[in-house]
């Protein structure tokens, strides 16, 4: 097996990915402190063809050098926004239709592998800050939760690592057949 060489991988230019299809997946960073964390969710939901990204509270926005580190150019491809509070734009997706799922550990939530997911409906979901997590008053705006099963001594994963996880998850259960 030969590795393939950039260009030969055909990916889209920021043009084209603008005007592409995106996947009915909306990102919500809430009071995500790294920037590193951030510039990697960009450049994961330029992967996943992500609608847009909102970042809330204290997380910063480009352009930042250390966002574009890690981001290698998807803040340029990716939509975002900026808000001030998560919890009044979470209510504000809820009342147009969007499903509203907090990625967090809670009593009740439902595993993430056995999560049924609506190919019609569209979703918002709410990653927190990398210490506190999603906060409470934000899950209790959430329509649900979702949890990333662990078998580990371990009680969390990296937030960036997280929307890797759950964005794959969502991308193949909407893009299958």
């Amino acid at each position: 097996m030969r590795k393939l060489k950039n260009e030969e991988l055909n990916r889209l230019d920021v043009t084209s990915f603008r005007k592409a299809p995106k996947t009915p997946i909306i990102i919500v960073l809430d009071d995500v402190r790294s920037l590193n964390n951030i510039g990697s969710v960009f450049r994961t939901a330029d992967a996943f063809l992500i609608e847009k990204i909102y970042l809330c509270g204290i997380t910063a926005t480009p352009p930042h050098k250390d966002i574009h580190k890690t981001a290698l150019g998807a803040t340029e491809s990716v939509s975002w926004e900026y808000r001030e509070n998560a919890l009044a734009l979470i209510k504000e997706l809820n009342a147009k239709g969007i499903d509203s799922l907090a990625v967090e550990q809670t009593e009740k939530a439902t595993m993430l592998n056995e999560l049924h997911i609506d190919k019609t409906r569209k979703y918002a979901m709410v990653f927190g800050n990398e210490v506190k997590g999603v906060s409470q008053e934000v899950i209790n705006g959430c329509n649900q939760v979702v949890e990333i099963p662990q078998y580990g001594t371990k009680h969390s994963l990296n937030i960036s690592v997280s929307a890797g996880i759950v964005l794959w998850e969502f991308w193949s259960k909407l893009t299958k057949a």
